[in-house]
């Protein structure tokens, strides 16, 4: 099996370049402005995009995207619409890579079978699912696979030696590194550790290893990209929404706008990792 995220990861390490991956909450912060958010982020330089799930009790979840999901649950954004944002993004992109990121609670009342085919058929390629332990994997991961969806594993730095292979294993994609203790936009990234765990990563697996949590600025995605094959990017882009909005929280004219600039700040900081480490 091969999907879109495998193909893009071996593109970019043909040209000896980090990925950036680009986080938004699906319905953030509203269905029409979220889908042009999400149809936007290829032309500013997002190679791979993880669509929130919003959901109600996120815990690995700082401030700005726990405030991402409650402004799209409001504006009344369901599993049903998620998927549709999946098939509407596929109507005009059949190449960038999409997985759906949450907590499998939203998943387990869609229904387990159910949401693998409607996924798969919506033009998902994979699986970010943060509160499922490689110890669950028969609940949703190996189903996953089967239905030809990649499940991504997170690790993090209190991922030991003795639990890294047990992480690793039925993991295909890509290995999302989480670079701080800690929920998600709460401290940031140090470069020289994140390297390092990198490293330790990929003496363990062939797969690519993206780095995430904490990265806010093109200068730190340069530093981090120079480490691993990807740079994910949530809490930044998801604030940059939020300082778009009319004090109603509604979507203006600039919300857009103020997305894809910073993701193209983002991308630039990223080929200059490309340049650095292929000096």
């Amino acid at each position: 099996m091969t999907t879109r995220i495998d193909t893009c990861f071996a593109a970019l390490k043909a040209e000896s370049r980090p990925a950036l991956v680009t986080f938004i909450t699906a319905g953030d912060p509203d269905y029409e402005t979220s889908l042009k958010i999400m149809q936007a982020l290829p032309g500013a330089g997002s190679d791979v995009i993880e669509l929130g799930m919003p959901f109600s009790d996120p815990m690995a979840d700082g401030p700005a995207i726990q405030l991402a999901g409650q402004r799209a649950l409001k504006g009344g954004q369901t599993m049903i619409k998620t998927l549709e944002m999946v098939r509407a993004f596929r109507k005009g992109d059949d190449k960038t890579p999409i997985v759906l990121m949450g907590y499998y609670k939203p998943i387990y009342i869609y229904g387990n079978d159910r949401f693998l085919k409607d996924a798969r058929e919506a033009g998902v390629d994979g699986l970010i699912i943060v509160d499922l332990p490689p110890e669950e994997d028969e609940e949703l991961c190996i189903p996953a696979v089967k239905a030809g969806l990649n499940f991504i594993r997170l690790a993090a730095p209190t991922t030991d030696d003795k639990r890294l292979p047990r992480e690793l294993q039925n993991t295909s994609g890509f290995v999302y590194y989480v670079s701080i203790t800690g929920i998600t936009g709460s401290a940031t990234p140090e470069p020289d550790k994140v390297a390092a765990m990198v490293a330790r990563i990929k003496a363990k697996t062939d797969l690519p290893v993206a780095v995430g949590f904490g990265v806010k600025t093109a200068e730190q995605a340069r530093a981090i990209g120079s480490a691993g094959d990807g740079v994910v990017v949530g809490s930044a882009i998801v604030s940059a929404i939020a300082g778009s909005l009319d004090a109603d929280g509604r979507a203006t004219p600039a919300t857009v706008g103020a997305v894809t600039a910073l993701v193209r700040e983002l991308a630039a900081g990223v080929r200059m990792a490309t340049r650095r480490s292929a000096a």
